[in-house]
């Protein structure tokens, strides 16, 4: 199957603010807005410090954050970088980056800050005015210090570990080795809370049956479809025509499809907070994702029956690992989606039905010290038919949805199933008398609603809160509601 990258750049994207009402939900406190990456402002408990949570800036290398193992001042970023990562023994090559162009100010010029012109630094701090690294910031690394990277050779997930050894210099720089560590090890008594929005254009599609075709915001908005419809800025989207399997003895006319779309636009959330007042680990951690969710789909035919477990259709697999920035630290984080038709029948049932489902849904785990983990999982989805009928006895359930999973590192932390879906049930009884003359009465009804599900996984103690020893679920969240209903007498 052929893999579609895209590759847009888009600017910067708004974040979305997200309501789950009467589904019963467990969610942090209130998040940042993105701002410009890598800035801190001092807490009120004048200790700590909160970072601005932001997508890492695009096309340019996002460099190293090295948090020295003496604990002399904060994590840092620095010009270091990963030139190449062994998974399997631990081991690392640490280079020195380029600097950036235009960073410091000529030799015996003035620096126009009123700091020294020889050295560009503050006499007070001695951290640049233009870049606010102390010199430690850029010298070779050392045991016990560690490393946050942004994807690097042999790190496509990034890499965030601990140096155990300093093995010698080789032509690319330093070779070191590395063990597992934590986000409390970089991210220390400091605070953070944040949305980032997953940018369309860096997401990469996989079809995995024919008809499918992908679309995404670029500018003003993308348009498709006959009408010239608009894209939202922000969105990706995924059309399907797809047959699904019909019953044995359907008529040719009766041949079971499922087409339409799914548009959604993705964003994490984040949050961290490290002012656990002395207690290892931090007090409270949040991972998830959220996102607006819109599709109009249309379901039809006499699908076979399906025993055992609905027969599930994947059409298309969904990646990205988009990076943001929590202060200097650079985070990777991995969001696989994969879209799917899913029909459950009896094959007595022909059904034609269209809607349109509109809402918004959001998963993830929530830590407060003392308490632990907790699962979070909210959903308010509005659904309108288009178009339903339901032929004969029976029952018949279809579903448009998607397995996500979104996590740290390359370590996957929370998974989630959503489904909004269509199920539709019919009655219908046909009688004939001695004079020739033929029934037909009985009843059908169609309801709307949605599954939500999912598991907490033990990676999500990469926040450097304790280990727990089996998934946490989030429990199934259901809701459904009636659609339309008929009666047939005739």
């Amino acid at each position: 199957m052929r893999t579609l990258a895209r590759r847009l750049l888009i600017p910067g994207l708004t974040a979305l603010a997200l309501t789950a009402t009467g589904c019963g939900s467990t969610s942090h406190t209130g998040a940042a807005e993105p701002a410009a990456p890598a800035a801190v402002t001092p807490s009120s408990d004048g200790t700590s410090q909160q970072l601005d949570v932001a997508a890492a800036p695009q096309g340019t290398s996002t460099p190293a954050a090295v948090a020295r193992a003496d604990g002399k001042g904060r994590t840092e970023k620095s010009a270091l970088k990963v030139a190449s990562y062994d998974q399997a023994t631990g081991r690392a090559v640490i280079a020195k980056g380029a600097q950036t162009p235009g960073r410091s100010p000529a030799p015996g010029t003035s620096s126009g800050t009123g700091k020294s012109p020889e050295t560009g630094k503050s006499p007070e701090t001695g951290k640049s005015p233009e870049t606010g690294k102390s010199p430690e910031a850029d010298k070779p690394v050392a045991v016990g210090d560690v490393i946050a990277s942004a994807p690097a050779p042999g790190a496509p997930a990034g890499l965030l570990a601990k140096v155990t050894e300093v093995v010698g210099k080789t032509d690319q720089g330093t070779e070191v080795k590395t063990a597992a560590t934590t986000l409390a090890a970089v991210l220390g008594d400091d605070k953070a809370d944040g949305k980032v929005p997953v940018d369309p254009a860096a997401v990469t599609v996989v079809p995995l049956t024919k008809g499918v075709t992908f679309s995404w915001a670029k500018g003003p908005g993308l348009t498709f479809g006959p009408e010239g419809a608009k894209l939202p800025l922000g969105n990706l989207r995924l059309d399907v025509n797809a047959a699904v399997d019909t019953a044995p003895d359907a008529p040719a006319s009766a041949g079971a499809s499922v087409s339409g779309f799914v548009q959604l636009a993705p964003q994490v959330e984040f949050a961290y907070d490290g002012s656990a007042g002395g207690a290892p680990g931090p007090r409270g951690a949040f991972l998830g994702m959220s996102g607006d969710w819109s599709s109009q789909w249309k379901l039809q035919g006499r699908a076979a029956a399906s025993t055992g477990a609905p027969k599930r259709i994947p059409f298309a697999k969904l990646h990205s690992s988009p990076v943001i920035q929590v202060g200097p630290v650079p985070v990777v984080v991995n969001l696989d989606l994969t879209c799917y038709i899913q029909v459950e029948a009896d094959g007595r049932v022909t059904v034609e039905v269209q809607q349109d489902v509109k809402g918004d849904f959001k998963v993830g785990g929530s830590y407060a010290s003392g308490k632990g983990w907790t699962p979070v999982s909210a959903s308010n989805v509005k659904s309108t038919p288009v178009k339903a009928s339901v032929t004969a006895a029976g029952k018949v359930k279809g579903a448009i949805g998607a397995e996500a999973s979104v996590g740290l590192y390359g370590a996957v932390g929370v998974t989630a199933d959503f489904a909004p879906y269509v199920r539709g049930e019919g009655d219908i009884k046909a009688a004939a008398s001695s004079d020739g003359k033929t029934s037909l009465e009985g009843a059908w009804a169609l309801y709307g609603g949605f599954d939500l599900s999912g598991n907490l996984q033990l990676q999500l103690s990469l926040f450097g809160t304790p280990l727990f020893e089996r998934k946490i679920p989030l429990g199934t969240l259901n809701r459904e509601w009636a659609l339309s209903t008929g009666h047939i007498k005739r």
